[in-house]
């Protein structure tokens, strides 16, 4: 193993961002998230292969973070939904940049996308 870091805190932005970016969910469900508010049940479709309480932790974690609001409308039956903060919100040209680097190295290797 590597040395150890005197302290915890990132050495350099681009680490900063993939604190914010970082798990195999985080930067879809921004992505789903820049549409508007939703719903626990339709993120969880739209994201496919999450399961419930994988999803719950990271939307936990996120709104944490301060990526995400937590909406409970109080009323019967109960109703809650998510959406992104400012910070979160923050991170839409990050994710535009990936898409974009991701389709490049897609159409160089000249394989068809699966998106």
């Amino acid at each position: 193993m590597g040395e150890q870091r005197a302290s915890n805190r990132p050495s350099c932005p681009a680490e900063t961002t993939l604190e914010f970016l970082g798990g195999k969910w985080r930067p879809m469900i921004i992505y789903w998230l820049l549409e508007g508010p939703m719903r626990f049940n339709e993120l969880q479709r739209r994201l496919g292969a999450i399961t419930h309480r994988t999803l719950a932790k990271t939307l936990r974690e996120m709104e944490a973070d301060g990526l995400v609001i937590r909406h409970d409308y109080v009323e019967i039956p109960p109703r809650v939904d998510y959406s992104l903060t400012p910070l979160g919100r923050s991170l839409e040209p990050i994710l535009q940049a990936m898409e974009h680097w991701a389709q490049e190295r897609q159409e160089a290797s000249g394989k068809p996308s699966d998106w």
